[in-house]
C-alpha cells in the first residue's frame, strides 16, 4: 500500500528499517527501527492509540517497502 500514513522503508545495509509518518502531507522520520518493539515506542511516543495492535496486525495504516514485514536486517527468517 503505497499511501499508507505510516511507512517502514527498505532495510538499510547497516540493518534496521527507517520509519516515516505522513500527517497533512508531511513526512516525518520517526526513527530507525531494529525491531517491532521499535516501532511500537515509536506510535507510542507520538500518542498513537493501540500501537502494538497497529504494528502486529493486518493495517493497511502501514506499508512495508521491499523485504518481508517484520524483518529487520537481511537474511533474517
Amino acid at each position: 500500500m503505497e499511501h499508507a500514513p505510516i511507512l517502514v522503508q527498505r532495510i538499510s545495509p547497516a540493518g534496521g528499517r527507517r520509519m516515516v509518518i505522513r500527517i497533512r502531507g508531511v513526512d516525518t522520520v520517526l526513527g530507525v527501527a531494529f525491531s517491532d518493539a521499535d516501532l511500537i515506542e515509536f506510535l507510542r511516543r507520538i500518542e498513537i492509540p493501540d500501537p502494538d495492535e497497529l504494528v502486529l496486525g493486518e493495517s493497511e495504516f502501514i506499508a512495508w517497502q521491499g523485504g518481508r514485514a517484520h524483518q529487520y536486517e537481511e537474511g533474517d527468517e
